[in-house]
């Protein structure tokens, strides 16, 4: 189908621009705003309102005021400055009249030029600005004007109440320069094509396209924002919720073996050997998961709980379930180490069952199998052969499982852990090697509201696990002061020295490793206010394990952990830590999914205020996972006042991950947990505001399944074809990809 020519027009074109090529070319390269139809979707982030028209009697202070006067007189006046020292400074002093009162207007610098040549006495104009106080008498400083030629009272009311859009802009291009562009191509909005079904669009009383688009742009009264504001985000919404249903629909097209546990099989006898009951949500969770693995076509569930929830017991359970019809299981995670570390605490927990085919091996017994890339040759090879044969009921791996070489008996179940490293190709990929597509369980631990799961886990049905397991220890969290109380840091590492004392092990983790070299693309990155309020590098694992080796910690067994050793080297790490040869692990955040050391109780984070709020909240989950209770120190050198501070204070204060990743979204650009970072400037989100709009997203989903169940292809809605078409070709699918 065509798309709409005069929305496609490129702003940029070897033949004639619809603005100015240096405009066109800014636009293009900073703002990724390529097309007339890119321009009309820049909208205004606010509105400016030059105020009601005041008198000069009444003038209220500190407010934006918008007068219409006539200049009395004019003086420009030299000075000198820390800036202009010899004098050279100008300042522009005018003075102005309505016959109610009088008021002075100053410019300085730069600014006085215009003004002296315009400003002349007996001018009329309107005046806009904020009025303050000098020398005990009213000002207005800098003043936007708009002369008066003529004098129709109707100019006067309309500039002063007009709302002046103000647009996200660049320091190259301004927002008023932006807003004149878009007035250049609004007329353009007329053909926009509606992608909203008329049904929809007039059930809900929502504007049509064009009219939207006339209205964020150039409003008249507050309600015409409203009204596009609502009429905007439900485009956004349901083109979203549209590209989803699509894909749950095809997805519940494709067939899908049945896999129902044998009664007396493996899972009946791992259950028999576990020392302790499963939690109400586990079993829930369970049951919600057995009865999609029983339908014949493919479970696309989401499966999320907070830390230590027992995620991994339930997918364990889900993965002997398939082994016991006959098939097999993957379970794919993002790291090495967490790949061993499953791989190691699934064969504890199944013991003789994991034993299958070897002497001592129970009767309902498979093969567990590791995959991961660095293995031996030998090793790998043993690996492969397990799967093809069929041997291995089980394999745990990292993303090596999706190679080529890699072939499966029949793999019935993919449990991918932790979801946001792994992308829609990897998941596809990986259900490719299915003679039939496979069953899916993808794993979170990072608490997700509701909303968010709606919108970036769509194409999933959602299980919540949200309900410890008994004995787990509370976890106590303090944010300690470095700077403002160097003596709280001294305790933070006697606190240390005490667990150790007390038979346990401590986690200090830090936000870089030490061995880099500077990179200096990202020296020349530029840096948050609060980067450059503390002018040194993040902590280091390598300086602050040295340090601490030679000084508070001297005389405890010191180790380090992070991403650039070696496998085995890692491997062995976690081994000696988990056997409780090493008291202190001294890491980056390849600690921060999955690793299990029950015995861990205590944890320094260095550089806190460096970490996200979930993934503080993530790191935090990795002690108190035994019966001793968790202590958690979040050490930061932060000032009391600063939002760091106050994102602290939040993760100290709650234990609850779903409150926690609320307040790390409304802190955070809602692109960045869509995982829209890629695609830069250009976020399909633009007025929807996940958390916000939680009413909006919900009822656009129950639109969007309406609509695909009844035309799947949208034959009959072309125009949200085209606009489906701009969503998906734009963010090349990937708006389901998390990083």
């Amino acid at each position: 189908m065509d798309l709409v020519p005069a929305l496609e027009e490129p702003l940029r074109q070897p033949l004639k621009s619809v603005l100015g090529p240096a405009t066109a070319k800014v636009m293009a390269e900073h703002l990724g705003l390529l097309t007339v139809g890119d321009l009309l979707h820049h909208y205004p982030r606010r509105y400016e309102e030059r105020g009601q028209l005041t008198h000069l009697a009444d003038l209220p202070m500190d407010e934006h005021v918008t007068v219409v006067a006539q200049v009395a007189d004019a003086r420009l006046h030299t000075f000198a400055s820390a800036k202009a020292p010899r004098g050279k400074g100008q300042r522009l002093e005018v003075t102005i009249t309505d016959g109610s009162g009088r008021l002075q207007l100053v410019f300085f610098g730069a600014g006085v030029h215009k003004p002296h040549k315009e400003l002349l006495p007996g001018t009329r104009a309107m005046f806009a600005g904020k009025v303050s106080v000098f020398n005990r008498r009213l000002q207005l400083a800098h003043p936007a004007y708009e002369l008066l030629r003529g004098d129709p009272e109707e100019s006067v009311e309309t500039w002063a109440g007009a709302l002046i859009p103000i647009y996200p802009a660049t320091a190259k291009l301004e927002s008023w320069k932006i807003g004149k562009a878009i007035q250049t191509v609004l007329p353009t909005a007329q053909e926009a094509v509606d992608p909203l079904p008329d049904t929809l669009r007039e059930g809900r009383g929502l504007v049509p396209l064009p009219e939207a688009l006339l209205k964020i742009h150039r409003p008249h009264t507050k309600a015409d924002i409203e009204d596009a504001r609502s009429r905007l985000k439900w485009d956004e919404a349901f083109v979203l919720q549209v590209a989803l249903a699509r894909r749950r629909h095809a997805d519940a097209q494709l067939p899908a073996v049945p896999r129902k546990p044998a009664p007396d099989g493996l899972l009946t006898a791992f259950d028999a050997r576990l020392p302790f009951t499963l939690t109400d949500g586990q079993q829930r969770v369970s049951r919600e998961i057995f009865d999609d693995l029983a339908t014949d076509h493919p479970m696309h569930r989401l499966l999320q709980g907070e830390v230590g929830s027992g995620k991994t017991m339930v997918a364990l359970r889900a993965m002997l379930a398939v082994v016991d019809a006959g098939g097999q299981a993957a379970m794919l995670a993002p790291t090495e180490v967490l790949a061993q570390q499953h791989h190691r605490s699934i064969v504890e927990m199944m013991g003789e069952l994991a034993e299958g085919g070897m002497l001592g091996g129970a009767e309902q017994a498979t093969k567990v199998v590791l995959l991961t890339g660095s293995m031996g040759a030998a090793a790998r090879r043993h690996a492969l052969l397990d799967l093809t044969t069929g041997e291995a009921g089980i394999v745990i791996g990292t993303h090596a499982l999706i190679e080529d070489k890699v072939q499966f008996h029949d793999l019935g179940l993919v449990v991918v852990d932790e979801q946001h490293r792994f992308g829609v190709e990897q998941r596809d990929a990986l259900r490719g090697k299915g003679k039939q597509p496979p069953h899916l369980l993808v794993m979170t631990a990072t608490p997700i509201p509701r909303t968010v799961a709606m919108t970036v886990f769509g194409d999933l049905e959602t299980s919540v696990l949200d309900q410890l397991p008994a004995g787990r220890s509370p976890i106590a969290s303090h944010v300690v002061p470095a700077a403002d109380k160097p003596h709280f840091l001294s305790r933070a590492w006697e606190r240390v020295r005490e667990e150790v004392e007390n038979g346990h092990q401590a986690y200090v983790v830090c936000p870089r490793i030490g061995d880099e070299e500077d990179d200096p693309k990202k020296s020349a990155r530029k840096k948050s206010p609060e980067d450059e309020a503390e002018k040194r590098p993040p902590l280091a694992v390598l300086d602050v394990a040295d340090q601490l080796t030679k000084g508070p910690l001297q005389g405890l067994r010191v180790e380090v952990l992070h991403g650039r050793m070696h496998p085995d080297d890692k491997d062995a790490v976690m081994r000696r830590f988990a056997a409780g040869e090493t008291h202190v692990l001294v890491a980056t955040t390849v600690i921060e999914v999955g690793v299990n050391v029950p015995n861990a109780t205590a944890m320094v984070i260095m550089d806190a205020d460096r970490f996200g709020v979930s993934q503080l909240h993530q790191l935090r989950g990795r002690v108190g996972r035994g019966s001793a209770p968790g202590l958690c120190l979040l050490v930061t050198e932060m000032p009391e006042a600063s939002p760091a501070r106050q994102r602290l204070g939040a993760v100290a204060s709650t234990l609850d991950g779903f409150e926690l990743s609320r307040i790390d979204l409304e802190q955070r650009r809602e692109g960045d947990v869509l995982g829209q970072a890629q695609s830069g400037a250009r976020t399909s989100l633009k007025v929807l505001a996940v958390i916000e709009d939680e009413e909006i997203i919900a009822q656009a989903r129950e639109e969007a399944t309406a609509v695909v169940a009844n035309d799947p292809e949208l034959t009959h809605l072309p125009a949200l074809r085209t606009a489906l078409d701009a969503l998906l070709d734009e963010e090349r699918e990937q708006y389901l990809e998390k990083g």
